[in-house]
């Protein structure tokens, strides 16, 4: 199982969520990642509110750390998002939670919340574990 500096260091390349989203790995473990989100101008929509798009990306990205943390190249599959709050805060953060993991296939639950413990987004993810090693 990759540290949590060699997840750092391996999901770097994932340039359009560290650089241009901003997000952070803040910890690992078996099958768990928790990534935070400082909230800019950028992640706004026209209303003021956090985009949606950019809530799913926190979360996906949180997925992605958790599920290749074995280091077994794992994608998503499919994905659903339930939006069922309003971002208050300043910093999003999401944490994964394995349902299920089998021998080519694998199913997260990530919550995201925001600074104040408000819950932002449920998002269930499948994953395929491909036969490629990290």
């Amino acid at each position: 199982m990759m540290t949590l500096e060699e997840a750092r260091a391996f999901f770097k390349g994932d340039v359009y969520a560290t650089e241009v989203s901003g997000i952070t790995i803040e910890e690992v473990g078996e099958h768990y990642a928790k990534c935070a989100m400082p909230i800019t101008p950028k992640h706004r929509n026209a209303a003021g509110a956090v985009m949606g798009g950019a809530v799913f990306t926190l979360a996906d990205f949180a997925f992605a750390v958790a599920a290749n943390l074995g280091g077994i190249l794992t994608v998503t599959t499919t994905s659903s998002a339930s939006f069922v709050g309003t971002c208050k805060g300043e910093v999003l953060y999401a944490e994964t939670r394995l349902v299920k993991d089998g021998r080519r296939s694998c199913f997260f639950e990530v919550t995201v919340t925001d600074d104040l413990g408000n819950l932002v987004a449920v998002v269930t993810s499948c994953g395929m574990h491909l036969d490629k090693k990290l």
